[in-house]
């Protein structure tokens, strides 16, 4: 058996930095049974100014990130974020190896954004300033309703909490679903969240009569492999479609079709993770009517074939 690679992770802590946040990719990272080393570094070595009313000491300086196989910028106070980079952050970020995966987690979108890493790709932030980043930065292709965006070399989380999906995204990504639901259960959070931020956008207070869509969706997850419209939704539920389709929008983020097709995804990952069946036959499995929906679909999710991805885990499996 080959000896284990470990990850180096370096987390870089600027001034005004949400402690929660700092401390997401060494508690979730650091579950993952030594495959991870994740070590913490400001841009001078010097104790970190928080957003809480302490500073955090930390035990290196930006001269680790030189050795960063992934770099993780942590959120840091809206009060912070400024159109051009300090030097001190400018000369660290330039430390990062061109290889290095990088990731923001929330309001480290700014930082990203003000360095340039983020011309030409994807991104997402907090919803509450998703006007404000557009502004500054309107070259940038902004996803507002997303956890998280996966462009390759370059990650970018939304607000607080989805640093945890994005770190088991790594994981999941780096050494398969069943490393990453491992992680999850180890930490008492979900492998998954369902939808996106905007279920989170403040809304006005639905009446109480309201009834939620969460049993439809129970119902639907149980029956993948079928064919599911918005039609079939609704009955279950027992409401108009136009009325089922603005609540699970409301509740999820998404809309039922693409809620569905992000299910289908998910499950099809899994079974060509952890089985040998034919990507064909996964596909009716997972309720896609052909295996080159299939394989359309994964590749808008994750940039992969099916064969690709499959041989990705299978060679994690034998390292």
């Amino acid at each position: 058996m080959h000896e284990q690679h470990r990850e180096r992770v370096v987390v870089l802590a600027l001034d005004g930095v949400y402690p929660f946040e700092l401390g997401i990719p060494a508690r979730i990272l650091g579950a993952a049974n030594g495959r991870y080393e994740v070590l913490t570094c400001s841009v001078d070595g010097r104790p970190v100014r928080t957003n809480a009313d302490f500073t955090i000491g930390v035990a290196h300086g930006p001269e680790i990130l030189a050795t960063a196989d992934t770099v993780v910028i942590a959120a840091i106070d809206a009060s912070c974020i400024t159109e051009e980079l300090p030097d001190e952050v400018s000369a660290a970020l330039a430390l990062i190896r061109p290889e290095a995966r990088i990731v923001s987690i929330c309001t480290a979108a700014f930082v990203l954004a003000a360095a340039g890493l983020l011309d030409g790709r994807k991104a997402t932030t907090h919803w509450h300033l998703v006007d404000h980043f557009r502004r500054m930065y309107p070259h940038i292709d902004l996803d507002p309703d997303v956890l998280f965006v996966d462009d390759g070399r370059i990650l970018a989380s939304a607000g607080a909490a989805s640093g945890i999906d994005v770190c088991l995204h790594l994981v999941r990504k780096d050494h398969g679903s069943r490393i990453a639901n491992f992680v999850a259960r180890a930490c008492v959070v979900p492998p998954f969240r369902d939808g996106g931020q905007a279920q989170y956008i403040e809304q006005p207070v639905p009446d109480e009569a309201a009834t939620s869509t969460a049993a439809t969706r129970a119902w639907a997850l149980e029956r993948l492999g079928e064919p599911l419209t918005l039609a079939d939704l609704a009955a279950h539920a027992r409401m108009s479609g136009r009325t089922f389709a603005r609540r699970f929008n409301d509740e999820v983020g998404l809309s039922p079709g693409r809620w569905i097709v992000q299910q289908r995804v998910a499950r099809a990952r899994h079974l060509l993770e952890a089985s040998d069946l034919p990507v064909d036959h996964i596909a009716g499995e997972v309720g896609f009517a052909t295996g080159a929906s299939l394989r359309q679909h994964l590749h808008a999710a994750i940039g992969v074939s099916p064969q690709a991805y499959r041989r990705t885990f299978q060679e994690s499996r034998r390292a």
